[in-house]
């Protein structure tokens, strides 16, 4: 592929967004590279967890690509939109836990981006906003709903109201980012979380993220209904066998995904 660069490695996807000449936006043709990819892995049982990341040490991704844009009908904006709507989408809902590796700034689709993922590690140089409203527009790939859940009601508006942006160490404080590191150990914080996530019975990870994602949506008593589904999907599987068996012989697990 020319515009994303993906690779597995011990159970792990690794996506790394590869056009910092145009700060890693999101042309159209890298959206279709992104699907693309996305789709066909979310049927690899090998893959067991995802780390996505921006090329550079400047920008994990600036959102659309804007000069593109520019030169676009409203049909075909409509369509744009829509095609950044449909990724980050697929990024919320795929099987296994994601990882934003955020490398840089993520600045309106960019954040969308990472917000779509499960757990978010800064490098300490990054920055986070939803700028939309500057270029009159809102965000309008999820930004509005995910980053109120995110950090609350009263900040998500202020930060898309003003279109302001935060500091690393800020985004840490207000609950967006799991931890910030220095830049050059960025990949190797997420590479062993996410090797933590791929020692784990893959179903069981799969069924958990389903059920917090569906079950943080409704009332509590669905929500407990969708946990209890999820925990039956796991009962007949042989990773959970094996789980028992490696408990009493006090050894580590080997997991198959079956």
């Amino acid at each position: 592929m020319e515009w994303i660069e993906a690779k597995v490695e011990g159970h792990i996807g690794y996506i790394s967004l590869k056009r910092k000449e145009a700060a890693n936006a999101l042309s159209q043709a890298m959206l279709r590279e992104f699907m693309t990819q996305l789709k066909e892995w979310s049927f690899n049982k090998e893959i067991r967890a995802v780390i996505i990341t921006g090329d550079g040490e400047k920008v994990f991704c600036a959102g659309a690509d804007l000069r593109e844009r520019k030169e676009m009908t409203e049909k075909e904006v409509h369509q744009a939109v829509a095609s950044i709507r449909e990724t980050v989408n697929l990024i919320h809902d795929f099987p296994v836990p994601v990882i934003a590796a955020i490398n840089g700034a993520a600045i309106g689709g960019g954040l969308e981006l990472a917000l779509a993922c499960d757990i978010r590690i800064a490098a300490v140089n990054a920055k986070v906003g939803l700028s939309e409203t500057t270029l009159g527009i809102i965000p309008g790939a999820g930004g509005t709903q995910r980053l109120a859940r995110e950090i609350g009601l009263q900040r998500a508006k202020q930060l898309i109201f003003t279109g302001d942006t935060l500091t690393a160490d800020q985004a840490y404080e207000w609950g967006l980012l799991l931890k910030v590191v220095p830049f050059n150990q960025l990949m190797q914080e997420a590479t062993e979380l996410a090797g933590k996530i791929a020692q784990n019975g893959p179903i069981a990870v799969k069924q958990a993220k389903f059920a917090i994602n569906h079950g943080t949506e409704v009332d509590l008593v669905t929500g407990l209904a969708i946990e209890k589904n999820s925990y039956e999907v796991v009962i007949p599987t042989k990773d959970r066998l094996e789980g028992l068996q490696a408990f009493k012989e006090k050894r580590k697990p080997q997991y198959k995904g079956e």
